[in-house]
């Protein structure tokens, strides 16, 4: 429920609220600073300052305490605090029919300048300055012109913005009146073609007959960012961003990117290894580095058998945390998450999923066809828990996650609130497949020459890419690799094929990538996680948990569609450093083969290269991990 209160109706109760929203959205689509049109108003969402809840209310809690430590840790680092006992919330929720003041999420009216309806007038009026005022009876705000009549208003389609979130009006006695002095007493009007067309409208200023055509606001600079964050109040103003404002149309779809962290809930690797530090620490406690551990495994078998499977510096972090007293070791969300999944047990005919269970997952026996070259294994999860959280969100240009799907929150990042110490968070239950690739195939793979040139190539888009970012290339994120562009084209051609059979459309499909090693991680992971799930409901149907078991008639299926494209040999040819194209982290992929939904893609259909993943047209059959058809 959305509230904008207007008092009481005549019969003393509340008002209705001005609009609703799902929960789920919420923390997504419509969080807290996103702008929404309503059917009389443009709103923003209030911070989480504004939300309201009844008193006593517990069902909104989330529980997941590893996306606890996970999020606390990144908002330690930048002097904020994330509330030990009640960190997750869901939405509050709403009644229509019995609305109160105590419940709901309060709305700001956004932007304040609106555009006379009359077409002899089309004058442009600030909410205060021309004294507008909503009609008793239909609540749209109304302008009395100078010939006389009083019309509708409705806002104005433009406000200005930056990279990092802050949002402002759009001053436009100055963008008509750009040299010093201006005009003394302003009076503006919208005018515009017949059809709207952007390159058709311009402000005028009736006072002293000055125009300006409305695309000369993205022809010149506006100035350093005024740090406005009308969300949080008309006095939270963020004076040291020195970001450059650009103007932005209201409803267009980067005006709002939010940053959400998500985790599975499954059983911790980070409590795996606690347990198996714990077995043998008689013989480990005093290991200091690497060389020390590589004798103790020689030397102990019991070791041996202990850590296997576990890299060095995960060893060693653990070591470390034990022997100052640490009874936890947190990894990241991602590596975590990945032994559970990649060391499933093999199923077993007749056994189900526990009715209690988060999160029940089992290796699919390779019989009667042996598993595709370069495979290691298909996995069914029958039953999963996924928790999503916001942590901030961007406008203009979408802030990038590094392969574990977490935020550099002190970077490129909008606040939620002013004083909240949790955040908004949704449960989704549903289920998924998991595939996983071998390792060994991986790494020689990722040793051929055509890979490499590849890579180089592929690295040059992404380094134009990052010369255009403007603030934010002080800061840019890494380079991912071949191995994540590997994992995510073939996450969409499977996805698209998997929808064709599953009894979920493709949107409904998400997908989730385990890449390592990379940058900053030593262990090892080529894994793609498919899932589909619903906020609020008890899970799903298993439609897409049992096309694990025809995961190889997928892959030949996307061998069939990657391939070949409908736009080869376009693009089979695409330089990702062609700067004319706008796809600088792009290979071969376009809209013809691999791109899916944006709502199911992690990187907003980026990152993907066909030609890494099976023979395209004018690549070496080399360059492909899959080369035949199996």
């Amino acid at each position: 429920m959305m509230n904008r209160w207007k008092g009481k109706s005549r019969g003393g109760a509340p008002m209705p609220p001005d609009g609703t929203i799902r929960q789920s959205q919420l923390v997504t689509t419509f969080g807290p600073g996103a702008m929404v049109d309503l059917v009389n108003y443009a709103v923003l969402i209030g911070g989480l300052d504004t939300w309201r809840y009844e008193k006593g209310d517990d069902e909104h809690a989330v529980h997941e305490r590893r996306l606890q430590g996970v999020i606390a840790g990144r908002l330690g680092a930048i002097g904020r605090e994330l509330s030990a006992e009640n960190p997750f919330r869901t939405p509050p929720f709403g009644d229509d029919r019995a609305p109160s003041r105590q419940q709901g999420i309060a709305a700001l009216e956004f932007p304040r300048w609106f555009v006379c309806q009359n077409p002899s007038c089309r004058a442009l009026v600030h909410q205060a300055k021309h004294d507008l005022q909503p009609h008793p009876k239909t609540k749209k705000y109304q302008h009395r012109c100078e010939k006389g009549g009083v019309w509708n208003c409705v806002p104005v389609r433009f406000v200005m913005a930056c990279a990092r979130g802050h949002m402002d009006d759009v001053h436009w006695p100055s963008f008509v009146h750009p040299s010093p002095g201006g005009c003394s007493t302003p009076a503006l009007r919208w005018v515009e073609g017949a059809v709207g067309n952007f390159e058709d409208i311009a402000v005028r200023c009736k006072t002293c007959g000055n125009s300006v055509p409305l695309r000369n606001a993205w022809n010149r600079p506006y100035g350093t960012c005024t740090g406005a964050r009308p969300w949080l109040g008309s006095d939270a103003k963020e004076s040291s961003c020195q970001a450059q404002m650009r103007p932005l149309v209201r409803t267009a779809s980067n005006s709002y990117f939010p940053q959400l962290v998500s985790v599975v809930s499954i059983p911790e690797a980070a409590d795996d290894l606690t347990q198996r530090l714990g077995a043998v620490w008689n013989r480990i406690q005093e290991v200091t580095d690497a060389s020390d551990l590589a004798y103790q495994r020689k030397k102990s078998s019991e070791v041996r058998a202990a850590l296997e499977g576990w890299s060095d510096d995960a060893i060693l972090e653990g070591i470390g945390k034990k022997r100052a007293g640490d009874s936890e070791i947190r990894l990241p969300i991602r590596t975590a998450e990945y032994p559970s999944l990649a060391r499933a047990a093999e199923e077993t005919a007749g056994e189900i999923a526990p009715p209690d269970a988060p999160f029940f997952a089992r290796r699919i026996r390779p019989a009667p066809d042996p598993l595709p070259p370069g495979v290691a294994q298909f996995v069914t999860v029958s039953k999963m828990r996924e928790v999503v959280t916001q942590v901030g969100f961007t406008r203009l240009e979408p802030a990038t996650a590094d392969v574990q799907g977490e935020y550099d929150l002190g970077v490129h990042t909008a606040s939620l609130s002013l004083q909240a110490d949790w955040l908004p968070a949704y449960e989704i239950r549903g289920e998924g497949i998991f595939l996983e690739l071998k390792e060994s195939a991986v790494a020689t793979w990722l040793k051929r020459p055509e890979v490499t040139r590849r890579v180089e190539q592929l690295r040059r888009g992404y380094n134009a890419w990052v010369s255009d970012l403007g603030p934010a290339k002080d800061n840019p994120p890494p380079f991912l690799g071949a191995r994540y562009y590997l994992l995510h084209t073939l996450s969409h051609l499977l996805m698209t094929s998997i929808s064709l059979e599953c009894g979920y459309p493709a949107s409904a499909l998400r997908e989730r990538i385990y890449c390592g090693p990379s940058e900053g991680d030593a262990t090892p992971m080529a894994g793609i996680l498919l899932s589909t799930g619903t906020a609020g409901t008890g899970g799903t149907l298993g439609g897409l948990a049992e096309q694990a078991r025809h995961l190889g008639a997928h892959l030949q299926r996307a061998w069939d569609a990657g391939t070949l494209c409908s736009n080869d040999p376009i693009c089979a040819a695409h330089d990702p450093a062609d700067n004319l194209t706008d796809r600088l982290l792009e290979g071969a992929a376009c809209h013809g083969c691999v791109y899916v939904a944006e709502c199911s893609c992690e990187r907003f259909n980026r990152y993907m290269d066909r030609a890494l993943v099976f023979p395209a047209l004018g690549h070496p059959a080399e360059l492909a991990f899959f080369q035949t058809r199996s």
